[in-house]
């Protein structure tokens, strides 16, 4: 099973940007996948998660509003679009899959250690 994350980029502040992850390798479809980022000196946080299914999707206080989880479940992919960045959005994002079924908020919360499956992560810069 393989992860593979793409889109990370240096923006300016207030910019926009479009993540991708693509799953390969898969045998069996995740239930829900989700975004997590980690911040220099600081530990993995959810900042979206949706379920694959039907589409819900659940995020992070700090995100609302500007960042969008969306899944192409024919092409295995999630994305995550992210507009009107801010500084303290800058970190590594991360994708991950988890095959159990799971609450949309749970899986944010706690994905960072339960998560079956994970990417390399992409680096998100936000700097003027």
């Amino acid at each position: 099973v393989q992860l593979a994350e793409s889109g990370g980029a240096l923006v300016q502040p207030g910019g926009s940007l479009r993540l991708s992850c693509a799953a390969s390798g898969v045998t069996l479809d995740y239930y829900a996948m989700g975004w997590f980022r980690q911040a220099p000196g600081k530990g993995r946080e959810g900042v979206a998660c949706i379920n694959m299914d039907d589409g819900r999707a659940y995020y992070a206080d700090g995100v609302k509003g500007r960042f969008t989880i969306s899944r192409d479940n024919a092409k295995k992919t999630v994305y995550l679009q992210m507009n009107s960045l801010k500084p303290e959005d800058t970190a590594v994002y991360y994708c991950g899959g988890e095959r159990d079924p799971v609450r949309m908020d749970v899986a944010l919360e706690y994905g960072s250690g339960m998560f079956d499956d994970w990417g390399q992560g992409t680096q998100v810069t936000v700097s003027s």
